[in-house]
């Protein structure tokens, strides 16, 4: 009977590894510059979004359990079904619009201006580094769950969560897809053994098996007021993982401009469905099918583990577990020898867990070599290697990550609400921008449908955004407050000084040269540079004239400076061929390059690979 869980897992990991994407050689050139298809974005962009079901419940039903509230919790998995549905339409709109990636930062700079532009830029690099932080601890924790050491030294939970980041950070650096690949495949195993899980938890229930030792409840019973307080708590903590959207949108620009197989497969053989395939054609197409994953997931995973957590008293801590590693003890334990299951589906979770980063990673580049062009960051920051990864980024967002697990002590729970409320503002800023393109470009009952969606998107996830940092008051919500503020006026305060500072050649080296971003992508961060040396320019005058108020300086000092190019308009980023540059009329003329224009990204040319 031993060989059944093993035969079990060794085909769950036969077909896991066989449909996991490859690089094929035909693409390698494509590949090669970092782009990726639809399974490989599947991997890279949804690992941290499918990888909350290894945390999210638990930390709502901590929210609830202590106070034996733990039967609202349904109240709040209908709270994040609505916002997976709601935000979920609003991002898969935003693709048709913003497909060049850069997520909320690229809509606020064409609908909001420089200034939220700015904002959004910081608050998404504090994001991807708290989401390294959170999945890599909580990788701990399901590792730790095996021996049901949850309650070791602290020290050991940082050592092992740098240690994984570690891992993380090699893997990453070592290219696009051969990260996609490895990742794609334990998303793979997880699911066919999550399901054999809980095929596990209703054979358990049916026949009776016993709920896990109940723990005892001290205090007095709270109030309604307390018990609603408690439940939008929970309904917050459990939509931590929404980060995914924004990785997406953001990230898609390191997605091929193909269709994917199935819309070329469906427009041959349902050719009626041709409004579906169209919504799901090219990179933007390619991120709707992400996207759609997302939908209903949060929801559905969240529901289940609620039901048999409950049933089964199996939350967080209970038997020195996670509430995940008590419900697989329980599901696998119905399975004669499925204690090799459960240890299997355990450590696949600290890799997942791990992996989940990657996510982070692969958008802390996509937002840094644009923060580096708009004059946010040192250009020293911007080196891409041959495989299309932008390294120094990776590596700089791993020690500040390693860093900030040793000042959290190597505690989950300490870091999540740093983590959970940086989501929301970014989602906030892009339901805003994209009712500003509503009100400007559609008319009649699209128009009236358009406001009213983004509308209520925007005032759901401000609600959301104000509530994460009520309901973690006491949890370090206040202090998510300083340093949103001490990181906003940071931003301001590089973008005024001589470091800050950009001109025509300099945006051209930085996303030509540096970054090797080519064709419409390129026209639009080149126009985003040259709105923020506008916004750049009207504050020093601004700060020039209020010191010049009190003699400390002449305003005209600063007025005599060279005033910036002006950017113009967005759609005139656009109307560029892909044998020019937005820049050109401001460049000297390069010689003619041999064989034509460069590709959307190109990879490395053999000079290159050195520095």
């Amino acid at each position: 009977m031993i060989l059944f869980p093993i035969l079990i897992l060794a085909v769950i990991v036969y077909v896991s590894w066989r449909i996991a994407p490859r690089e094929n050689q035909e693409d390698a050139h494509v590949h090669g510059a970092g782009q990726v298809g639809l399974l490989a974005a599947l991997a890279l962009f949804g690992v941290d979004y499918y990888t909350s079901y290894f945390y999210a419940t638990g930390e709502m039903m901590e929210a609830l359990h202590p106070y034996g509230l733990e039967h609202l919790a349904y109240y709040a998995v209908a709270v994040i079904g609505i916002a997976n549905l709601v935000f979920g339409a609003l991002y898969m709109y935003s693709l048709g619009i913003f497909n060049e990636g850069g997520g909320s930062f690229t809509a606020a700079m064409r609908y909001l201006g420089p200034s939220l532009s700015l904002i959004v830029a910081v608050v998404l690099l504090q994001d991807y580094i708290f989401t390294i932080v959170v999945s890599t601890l909580s990788g701990v924790d399901q590792l730790l769950s095996l021996q049901q050491a949850g309650d070791i030294e602290w020290y050991w939970h940082f050592l092992i969560g740098a240690a994984m980041v570690g891992v993380t950070w090699y893997i990453t650096i070592r290219g696009r897809g051969e990260s996609a690949q490895v990742v794609f495949t334990g998303l793979s195993i997880f699911g066919l053994l999550t399901v054999a899980m809980m095929i596990g938890l209703f054979i358990a229930k049916a026949t009776g098996v016993d709920p896990l030792p109940s723990e005892k409840l001290g205090g007095p019973a709270p109030s309604i007021w307390q018990a609603l307080f408690h439940m939008l708590a929970a309904s917050m903590k459990g939509l931590v993982a929404l980060t995914g959207l924004e990785a997406m949108s953001n990230g898609i620009q390191f997605v091929i401009d193909h269709d994917a197989p199935i819309v070329t497969w469906g427009r041959k053989r349902f050719p009626q469905l041709e409004k579906i395939w169209h919504f799901y054609s090219g990179k933007s197409g390619v991120g709707r099918f992400v996207q759609t994953s997302f939908l209903l997931y949060g929801a559905v995973t969240t529901l289940m583990l609620t039901y048999f957590a409950i049933y089964f008293q199996a939350f967080d801590g209970v038997e020195g577990r996670s509430l995940v590693g008590n419900l697989a003890f329980i599901g696998f334990g119905v399975i004669p020898y499925g204690t090799i299951l459960f240890w299997a589906y355990q450590i696949l979770a600290v890799g997942l867990l791990t992996a989940a980063s990657m996510t982070a990673f692969q958008d802390l580049q996509a937002i840094t070599w644009r923060n580096v062009a708009i004059g946010e960051l040192p250009e020293v920051v911007v080196y891409r290697n041959p495989k299309g990864t932008f390294t120094r980024p990776v590596t700089a967002a791993a020690i500040v990550s390693i860093l900030i697990q040793f000042l959290v002590r190597g505690n989950t729970s300490a870091a999540v609400p740093y983590y959970g409320v940086g989501v929301f503002m970014p989602i906030a800023v892009m339901g805003l921008a994209l009712r500003e393109h509503v009100k400007k470009t559609l008319t009649g009952r699209e128009r009236t449908i358009g406001l009213f969606g983004t509308t209520f998107a925007t005032a759901l996830s401000t609600f959301i955004f104000v509530g994460q940092i009520v309901t973690k008051w006491d949890e370090g919500g206040w202090v998510v407050l300083i340093v949103f503020t001490t990181l906003i006026l940071l931003a301001h305060a590089i973008l005024l000084s001589p470091a800050g500072y950009r001109d025509p050649e300099d945006i051209h080296r930085v996303i030509r040269e540096k970054s090797r971003i080519q064709g419409a992508m390129g026209n639009i961060v080149e126009w985003q540079s040259l709105r923020m040396q506008e916004y750049r320019y009207s504050l020093v005058i601004l700060i020039a004239r209020f010191f010049g108020i009190f003699g400390i300086f002449k305003p005209t000092r600063f007025e005599e400076q060279a005033v910036p190019i002006p950017a113009g308009q967005f759609e005139a980023a656009l109307a560029h061929s892909e044998e020019e540059t937005f820049l050109d009329q401001y460049l000297e003329k390069p010689e003619p390059r041999v064989g034509g224009a460069p590709k959307e990204s190109a990879p490395g040319e053999n000079n290159q690979e050195q520095e």
